[in-house]
């Protein structure tokens, strides 16, 4: 999954924090997000950080904030939605709602017996002992009721719904009492699918990921931002596709990415997280076909990534990390020629990569971008030193 949150820049723009970004590589994965493992599962380590601002005094904060009246909004009087638990997304933090072993709101809440410690149904199946305690599990069995719970704290925080003074949902944005939140509710869920997805708890991270889709779609039959919502919408649609490559369903995970891909490509090129994500899914799509034997059809995503990655060298070719990103490509679409009998073709594509790690000069604070340089390049030696023996995708 990737390790960027779509809602970040939102965030940013609000003062707070964007989502670490941790890109992997190599056995560690560092700082490669296209790359895949021998097993098939495509996914970045991400860290549970909320993307949205965080403020050591709420009540300070709450008081000043949450109450203020906005008439901003075509001029009518807004106040600020709360969560009718009395979290927000400056706030949540770990609680009673929440699962101590992912780290994540519950899902599917489940409780241990003889101790009724409660955990994600999925996270303690893992365990013989409570994770909490330490006493032996006998049993675990749902706890419907604190799911329940859950459900009406993800409806009420992160479906906050447009309603005029008398309590009845409207359309548009007059008279609006509670004003739209979507960034927010956004990132929330993103946060939360986040966390779930790095626990290996990937059906808590896939329904949190739908329901953030969803709202999305609904955003965009009313809303007039409809570039940002899609590349929004894009960057979820490609963790869904994450969640569904992780769980084996292949096609579903294709099917995740090329929507992704569908969203993405109508978009401006200019922002260079865009580009990424694009040419991640485009590359990932390949990935599944490279393994189910179809090379013509691999072989045309990762061209399509190369051709996204070139275009964005020319524009932006001070960034470093697009360079390295270039010559990832090249060597997949050799790669990929070597397999089909191409040999020439291949190895002036090794060379290409080559040539572009070569020529890159990297700063001493990018250790990270450094190291995967080299594995690359340690990748790239290696295929034209074998020139008779293909190599899997999966080792780039």
């Amino acid at each position: 999954m990737t390790s960027v949150c779509p809602f970040a820049k939102a965030a940013c723009a609000d003062g707070g924090c964007p989502v670490k970004h941790e890109e992997k590589h190599g056995r560690q994965q560092v700082e490669c997000d296209d790359k895949v493992d021998t097993k098939g599962n495509d996914s970045a380590s991400v860290d549970g950080g909320c993307p949205m601002k965080h403020e050591e005094n709420y009540s300070r904060h709450q008081a000043e904030c949450d109450d203020k009246v906005d008439t901003k909004s075509n001029g009518s009087a807004t106040v600020s939605p709360k969560c009718p638990f009395g979290y927000d997304s400056h706030t949540f933090k770990l609680g009673p709602l929440s699962c101590l072993i992912c780290q994540a709101l519950l899902y599917q809440s489940s409780k241990c017996l003889p101790c009724s410690h409660k955990f994600c149904k999925v996270c303690i199946s893992r365990f013989k002992d409570c994770p909490l305690c330490g006493a032996d599990i006998e049993k675990i069995e749902p706890d419907t009721e604190l799911q329940v719970t859950v459900d009406r704290f993800i409806n009420g925080h992160a479906r906050i719904k447009r309603v005029n003074a008398d309590g009845q949902e409207v359309d548009g944005k007059k008279n609006m009492l509670y004003g739209d939140v979507s960034m927010e509710r956004g990132a929330f869920l993103v946060q939360q699918a986040m966390r779930a997805f790095h626990a290996q708890n990937i059906e808590s991270a896939k329904s949190r990921l739908s329901l953030c889709a969803e709202d999305i779609q609904e955003q965009l039959q009313t809303s007039d931002n409809t570039s940002d919502l899609s590349s929004q919408l894009g960057a979820v649609l490609g963790m869904l596709g994450d969640c569904c490559r992780a769980m084996g369903d292949t096609g579903s995970a294709v099917t995740y990415y090329e929507e992704s891909v569908e969203f993405l490509s109508k978009l401006p090129a200019k922002d260079l997280e865009l580009v990424h994500t694009l040419s991640v899914s485009l590359n990932k799509i390949g990935d599944l076909s490279y393994y189910d034997g179809d090379l013509e059809s691999a072989k045309i995503y990762y061209t399509r990534s190369l051709d996204v990655r070139q275009n964005a060298v020319k524009e932006h070719s001070n960034v470093s990390s697009q360079v390295v990103d270039l010559a990832v490509s090249f060597a997949k679409v050799a790669d990929v020629d070597r397999n089909l009998g191409n040999e020439d073709v291949a190895i002036d594509g090794f060379q290409e990569a080559i040539k572009c790690l070569e020529s890159l000069k990297l700063d001493s604070n990018e250790a990270g971008l450094e190291q995967r340089r080299h594995s690359v390049l340690d990748f790239l030696h290696s295929q034209l030193a074998n020139k008779q023996t293909p190599v899997s995708n999966s080792s780039i």
